[in-house]
């Protein structure tokens, strides 16, 4: 045990850039900043594992979203799978914390069972565990579910001190996503485009000022985005995710070299010539921290339907648009009327932020009271 009866906790990550975005930041941070331990964190993308990590007395060893996400690129994970491999001998509980769980899962499957991680805290739902982890014990390995993200002191703080000043809404329906989406996402990842046209070409006829983009070039980053989002009476959205299980990162490998050499192509012709028959096959569907945001903003949200981990309900978090934009025109007339949205929104805000089920501390407290640990 650590001086003060604090213990230590080994966070093993991948950065190669000099700035992590703040969300992100707060993700890999928020062991240091909630769990009131020693936190360690090792940076794998330069250096090897440092030899001080011999000399002090692990309790816990995390195997962060930062790293296990460099599975997209197959043969640096390979290699940094290796690089730490050498971990496996710490004499502590392991555990990972893996995003993008529909790329490349196979070497995801590998890499729990030859280090021998005891906890997974996966982002998918449960019902996609088996077809994940196909090839992993889950008897000896527990499985948790949690979110991508989650609300930090940080963002809270900003949004009061920018609601403070007074934020005029005066901006009917905003929204962001940037550029052309990608089809190794299945259909699923083509919604996010798809609202933002629909909603352009139609909020207008109705009297609805908007503000929506889908180019890179209008991006908004930082804490612009909250200022942003207090600007906006409503906002829309989708669950974040994939239809599609890339398993061996194949599927991924063809639609690159398809698209370069037919850079115009169509979903429909995608989807023909690199993964027939496999779209919809797959459901990795989740809530993801713009929801979060937009609760805590207080805009109100007009989401396709969806599960949302059961965080969000329709009609009385958010309002429904049907997957198939058929209710398109009743969701229109229903914010025209703005009758709707105050009511919302507070009720957003208080289930899923006043609540402060969805902060970081939580989080943390989560990972660590079932990480197989003595640390709670």
């Amino acid at each position: 045990m650590a001086n003060g009866g604090k213990k230590n906790i080994l966070v093993v990550y991948f950065c190669a850039t000099p700035r992590l975005r703040p969300t992100t930041r707060e993700h890999l941070y928020c062991f240091r900043e909630y769990s009131g331990h020693n936190c360690y964190y090792v940076n794998v993308a330069f250096m090897p594992v440092p030899k001080l990590v011999w000399k002090i007395p692990f309790d816990l060893v995390i195997f962060d979203t930062l790293f296990l996400c460099t599975r997209w690129n197959r043969e640096g994970f390979l290699r940094l799978a290796e690089k730490v491999s050498l971990l496996k001998a710490l004499d502590a509980p392991k555990i990972g914390l893996p995003q993008d769980e529909f790329i490349s899962t196979d070497i995801l499957c590998d890499f729990v069972n030859q280090m021998g991680l005891s906890t997974v805290f996966s982002v998918a739902p449960e019902s996609e565990w088996p077809n994940i982890y196909n090839t992993v014990d889950r008897d000896r390995v527990k499985f948790h579910r949690v979110l991508t993200g989650y609300l930090s002191r940080r963002v809270l703080s900003t949004i009061a001190r920018f609601g403070k000043k007074g934020v005029p809404r005066n901006i009917g329906i905003g929204y962001r996503t940037a550029g052309k989406p990608y089809a190794w996402f299945g259909r699923h990842g083509f919604l996010k485009q798809d609202i933002a046209d629909l909603f352009l070409a139609r909020a207008p006829q109705k009297g609805i000022k908007v503000d929506i983009s889908t180019s890179n070039a209008d991006t908004i980053l930082g804490d612009d985005w909250y200022r942003f989002l207090l600007s906006c009476k409503y906002t829309i959205g989708v669950e974040g995710g994939t239809s599609i299980l890339d398993r061996d990162g194949s599927i991924h490998e063809r639609n690159l070299r398809y698209v370069k050499e037919h850079p115009d192509a169509a979903f429909e012709e995608i989807e023909a010539a690199c993964f027939p028959g496999l779209d919809g096959t797959f459901g990795l569907s989740a809530i993801s921290p713009r929801h979060l945001e937009a609760c805590a903003t207080k805009t109100c949200q007009i989401l396709t339907s969806g599960g949302y981990n059961g965080i969000l309900k329709p009609g009385i978090h958010y309002i429904e648009l049907k997957r198939d934009f058929s209710n398109a025109d009743e969701v229109l007339d229903l914010v025209a009327s703005d009758r709707v949205r105050a009511g919302m929104a507070e009720k957003a805000y208080q289930d899923v932020v006043a609540s402060d089920k969805y902060s970081y501390e939580n989080f943390v407290r989560f990972v660590i009271e079932n990480s197989g640990t003595s640390l709670s």
